[in-house]
């Protein structure tokens, strides 16, 4: 649980940081918010992405086996465009609030290349010394 919440914390400063970078990726908060709820969105966008990631995606990954193999990993990206689109669905429609992502094509995409390079760059950081 704790190594979960602390690669929640992550993810969740990798996605303010891919907000701040593409374009059409965005968060929504509530209307007159703090900056402590505006954390608190970020960090609950990022577990709904764990959540998502952890359930969801290796299903579909399973599913797209073939996919994998003609696109030689390719199809990788797509799939964490199709996640980060998932978690805006989730967010937008249960809450009001949390990611919006404008366009699949563009906006997703780019924001799941950003969020794997910022991902490896922490992990990398955070890895101890043999």
């Amino acid at each position: 649980m704790k190594a979960f919440l602390i690669r929640s914390a992550f993810t969740g400063f990798a996605l303010w940081i891919t907000t701040l970078i593409v374009p059409g990726l965005d968060f929504v908060f509530p209307a007159d918010s703090s900056t402590l709820t505006q954390v608190g969105v970020v960090v609950l966008v990022a577990l709904i992405f764990g959540v998502v990631n952890a359930f969801i995606k290796p299903i579909v990954q399973i599913l797209s086996i073939p996919l994998y193999i003609l696109t030689l990993g390719l199809i990788h990206i797509v799939i964490n465009a199709f996640m980060l689109e998932i978690t805006s669905w989730i967010t937008r429609n249960t809450t009001h609030w949390g990611l919006d992502v404008d366009s699949f094509f563009w906006s997703a995409i780019l924001g799941a290349l950003v969020i794997s390079i910022v991902g490896w760059a922490i992990s990398m950081l955070l890895k101890e010394p043999v």
